[in-house]
């Protein structure tokens, strides 16, 4: 298993998102995200899985899919998705796939409620 590895600031506050989040949270929340590596074609999540974690993109390009409906949309670094899942406590509504190699940071359902939903309310 490897070590975990945090994001740092500099990465969180490329993502739109986080933009407006002061120095000392972004901080804090950086400390919480875990950094990960993605090679091309892994897909990271996977439409009716049930969702753990949201996820950040920090670099490379993503595909969104769904069954019903095909290719949705496509990620690149500073977009997020998994929110969806975890805000509204459902299966997971799309697949998401690296197209390119890629980094993530990505956190658990604990620190999304504590950390992050609050920033969706103020959308």
């Amino acid at each position: 298993m490897p070590r975990f590895v945090p994001a740092t600031v500099s990465e969180l506050s490329r993502v739109s998102l986080l933009a407006s989040v002061p120095g000392e949270e972004l901080m804090k929340i950086a400390r919480r995200l875990e950094r990960e590596e993605v090679p091309p074609g892994r897909q990271v999540v996977r439409e009716g899985d049930p969702g753990e974690r949201f996820y950040l993109v920090l670099s490379g390009i993503f595909a969104v899919s769904q069954e019903d409906l095909g290719p949705r949309r496509v990620l690149q670094p500073g977009d997020y998705f998994g929110e969806v899942a975890l805000a509204m406590n459902v299966p997971r509504t799309a697949s998401v796939r690296a197209l390119t190699p890629a980094v993530v940071a990505s956190c658990d359902r604990e620190t999304f409620d504590e950390l992050l939903r609050p920033l969706f309310a103020e959308d």
